[in-house]
This record gives C-alpha cells, structure tokens and sequence, in this order.
C-alpha cells in the first residue's frame, strides 16, 4: 500500500470581525477554516466572520511552524503589509 501523498504546509493570516488578525498554520487550509468558521478555534470563535489575508506555502511542518511564529512576533504594521501585498497581486 502506497503513503498517503502529503499536503504541503502553509502559514495564514485571517482577518477577523473585530479587525484584529489571527496567524496559523495548516496543511489542510479549507479544513481549518470551516474549524474557524464552526467556533471551534478559541481565539476567532468570538470574532466571526473572519476571511483569509494572506497565506504562504512553507512545504514541512516545522517550516510552517517557525515561518508561524515569526509571523506572530511582527507587528500590526507589518502583518498588514503581509495582507496588502496579497490585496495588489489579487488586482
């Protein structure tokens, strides 16, 4: 029996009702926010709705891991530049 194929990692910022963000990290983006979406992640469940800022793909999950710690220690004015770069690509 073959290995199940492995997603790739990624790290995200989500923006959440209230205006603050929320950085995680995940292999399974779609799966994370319906946990998101449902109440069941403590920090947004008092915050809904909230909508994806920005995400990048790291591949391993340690890589994911550290790339989401870094991202929590930037401050507001950089995560936000993280989510405006994400807002002139989409234009």
């Amino acid at each position: 029996m073959e290995p199940a194929a492995r997603q790739a990692w990624l790290v995200y910022l989500l923006r959440c009702a209230d205006g603050t963000l929320y950085a995680g990290a995940t292999n399974d983006l779609a799966r994370r926010l319906r946990a998101h979406a449902r109440g069941t992640v403590k920090y947004t469940r008092g915050r809904l709705p909230v909508a994806v800022a920005w995400s990048e793909v790291v591949g391993e999950r340690g890589a994911a891991l550290s790339r989401e710690a870094g991202v929590k220690r930037l401050s507001r004015r950089k995560k936000e530049a993280l989510a405006q770069d994400i807002d002139a690509a989409a234009t």
